[in-house]
């Protein structure tokens, strides 16, 4: 902490000044810790050797007592052999028998009558006590068991005055892990040109050369395109299109991120950005289920959009990526406009709604708050090349038959999408993809097949769904023979 303090000293600033000025180093506690407890101490608190010498005198008598004991049992044993002149005799220690002198069988007639009193018998050899040894022994253990509980007794003392500090300590962390984020902001800032945002009453989003700060680092150097995203205060919702995998996801994100890493006071990646004060963001990107309770994947899909509907406000930040998917085309672009519509009428949030859903790009007719903008992808020789640019106005196609190839589909597949795409777009089309005579019979997704021996009245489907529900007598059928006919006849709808 003084180091830290030291260097903060250095910076002639008054907002640095600010971050250590009341800072506590909390010496007193320093010192108590330095002198009490040892520098390298155990890992368990119940085995001595936790507290420091000269802490404590009790403590430091019974150590010298052990200490000085241990050196006597070294005298003890080298005066033993001078005087029975018996080389091998040695003194030994052992948790039941205590201290002993062992002399083997070999040598037990060098030892002199009357002052060795036999403790235990070996195989080889025999173990021996005296009566100062005896002494001696009585001295030492009760030196070292002491020592050992007056230990845990001081370091219980010292725990509890240590409790004393808690509450200086938790503002010392507090002010400190506040340092150490800003310094990790500045360092960021400082290597990936990161700007300091501005912030304004008017609720104008103004991001120049915006930055994804995960993805440009993930990417190889220099790939990474920024992006403008502008909201003046007559704009509330920007309705994204473009081909998938062209960035508006990211996009998207990278705007929920600036606005989280700025008002936490972070600089932000872009090259200036000019910003609202957000209470909230609320996301819906990305497709997951839950299972577990009984959640598809539009369930959730649906719940998390229902969050975002309820709780925002119009000075809350509100993401939605690609609304509608788990349900039928119609469903699910009604769905869509319904929300925008909400959103832009009720919520007035600021918005940023991507889609592929192209016929609600309309919608900027009829929304005054609304704006179109697309990502860029151009043709080239049969492929798309994602340009990562995001654009004025609608997008002309998804390229989703492109992307599709990319991921390295079957030709067959990919050539009999792009007819069908075709034949959706501009009527029907030669079944190119058929190459056997039963597979040129094969009708088109719509119409029937033009060759005239094989062509068939055209009536629309539903008009035999129309006549099948004429013809039933509710009446008398059950409820599950009803929902038999109503399945089957849902099942024809869709076929």
């Amino acid at each position: 902490i003084p180091d830290i303090l030291t260097t903060l000293s250095k910076f002639d600033h008054p907002s640095i000044g600010k971050l250590y000025d009341n800072v506590d180093p909390l010496h007193d506690l320093k010192e108590l810790l330095q002198e009490s407890i040892a520098d390298d101490p155990p890992i368990s608190v119940k085995e001595g050797g936790l507290i420091q010498d000269g802490f404590h005198e009790q403590l430091d008598d019974y150590r010298y007592a052990s200490k000085n004991g241990k050196q006597w049992i070294a005298e003890l044993e080298q005066r033993e052999r001078t005087e029975t002149g018996i080389k091998s005799l040695k003194v030994g220690y052992n948790r039941v028998f205590g201290y002993y002198i062992e002399v083997t069988k070999a040598n037990l007639r060098h030892l002199p009558e009357g002052r060795y009193e036999r403790k235990q018998t070996l195989t080889n050899a025999e173990r021996f006590i005296t009566p100062e040894l005896k002494e001696r022994e009585t001295m030492i253990l009760e030196a070292q068991e002491k020592s050992v509980e007056l230990e845990y007794e001081l370091f219980l003392e010292v725990r509890e005055k240590v409790k004393a500090y808690v509450k200086r300590l938790q503002q010392l962390a507090d002010q400190i892990s506040r340092i150490d984020v800003l310094q990790g902001f500045a360092q960021v800032a400082e290597s990936y040109q990161y700007v300091r945002p501005e912030y304004r009453e008017q609720r104008v989003v103004d991001i120049r050369q915006g930055r994804h700060p995960v993805v440009e680092k993930v990417m190889q150097e220099g790939t990474f395109v920024p992006n403008d995203i502008y909201m003046n205060e007559e704009t509330d919702v920007l309705l994204i299109t473009g081909p998938n995998m062209s960035g508006k996801s990211t996009y998207m994100r990278q705007l929920a991120l600036t606005a989280i890493l700025g008002q936490m006071g972070s600089f932000v990646p872009c090259q200036s950005a000019s910003l609202p004060v957000f209470d909230q963001i609320f996301t819906r990107i990305g497709a997951a289920d839950d299972l577990v309770s009984g959640h598809s994947t539009f369930m959730v899909e649906m719940l998390e959009a229902n969050h975002a509907l309820t709780h925002a406000t119009e000075n809350s930040l509100i993401l939605l990526d690609e609304i509608g998917r788990g349900t039928s085309t119609y469903d699910g672009m009604a769905l869509a406009q319904a929300i925008v519509e909400y959103i832009h009428g009720e919520i007035k949030a600021k918005t940023l709604f991507s889609t592929h859903y192209h016929e609600l790009t309309s919608l900027d007719e009829q929304l005054e708050r609304l704006k179109n903008v697309h990502v860029r992808a151009e043709e080239y020789e049969g492929n798309v090349v994602f340009l990562h640019q995001i654009k004025d106005g609608p997008a002309d196609e998804s390229y989703g038959i492109h992307v599709a190839k990319l991921a390295h589909l079957p030709d067959p597949l990919i050539n009999r999408a792009t007819a069908l795409l075709d034949q959706l777009e501009n009527g029907p089309v030669k079944n190119e993809a058929s190459t056997s005579p039963e597979e040129e019979e094969q009708l088109s997704l719509f119409v029937e097949e033009s060759k005239p021996e094989k062509k068939r009245t055209m009536e629309p489907q539903a008009s035999h769904i129309e006549k099948r529900l004429q013809s039933l007598d509710l009446m008398e059928m059950t409820p599950m023979d009803a929902m038999n006919e109503l399945y089957q006849l849902q099942k024809r709808l869709k076929s």
